[in-house]
This record gives C-alpha cells, sequence and structure tokens, in this order.
C-alpha cells in the first residue's frame, strides 16, 4: 500500500511558477506509474500528466502541454510537476496518484491518492 503526500502548493501571478512535489511512503514506489490531477471548484477531476514506472514516457494533457513537466525520482519515491507558465485557469486543487493499471488518463484508473495541494494563480 502506498501513501501519497503532496507539497509545493500556492498562491503565484499569471506566468509564474510552482513546482509540486508527491512524496510516496513504501518501498514499490518504482512499480507505480504515477499521475497528477487537478480539480477545480465546480467541476470534475481531470488528468494533467502521468509518467510510466520504468519508461519514464510522459503524458499530458493538452492544456498543459509545453507548460508542464512530470519527472520522478525513483530513488527518493518522489514525483514532480513543475508548472510554468501558469494562468488564472489551472487553479485548482492539484492531487498526485498511483497506478499498477496501463490506462493513465483515468482517475478511476488509479489506486492511491494524495490529499491535494491548492494551486491559486492570479490574473
Amino acid at each position: 500500500q502506498a501513501q501519497l503526500v503532496e507539497s509545493g502548493g500556492g498562491l503565484v501571478q499569471a506566468g509564474g511558477s510552482l513546482t509540486l512535489s508527491c512524496a510516496a511512503s513504501g518501498r514499490t514506489f518504482s512499480t507505480y506509474a504515477m499521475g497528477w490531477f487537478r480539480q477545480a471548484p465546480g467541476k470534475d477531476r481531470e488528468f494533467v500528466a502521468a509518467i510510466r514506472r520504468r519508461s519514464g514516457i510522459t503524458y499530458y494533457a493538452d492544456s498543459v502541454k509545453g507548460r508542464f513537466t512530470i519527472s520522478r525520482d525513483n530513488t527518493k519515491n518522489t514525483v514532480f510537476l513543475q508548472m510554468n507558465s501558469l494562468r488564472p485557469e489551472d487553479t485548482a486543487v492539484y492531487y498526485c496518484a498511483a497506478t499498477s493499471n496501463s490506462q493513465l488518463i483515468f482517475p478511476s484508473m488509479y489506486d492511491y491518492w494524495g490529499q491535494g495541494t491548492q494551486v491559486t494563480v492570479s490574473s
């Protein structure tokens, strides 16, 4: 079983940058693909980015492609989300999640979730 803890959220002006971190407990971190999702008030949770467990192949939502970068450090059991050129529409609670499934863009495919971290982008 994995426990996930996000950090790094906060308030930033449009055009700014933030880096989110997600620390995972347990010795099986490298066996999970990892994803980032976000949920704005009144909206469904949506896929942001994901990274495969061994190959490191990454996937991004069209809305963040070219601005966000997901990475992982299996030696530190941590996954990161570097967010650049932030926009007000990026405002949401950001969640990291772990999955043993091959489908990475659907929240229902993930086994474990963090508690979320708030990102607010002011205009």
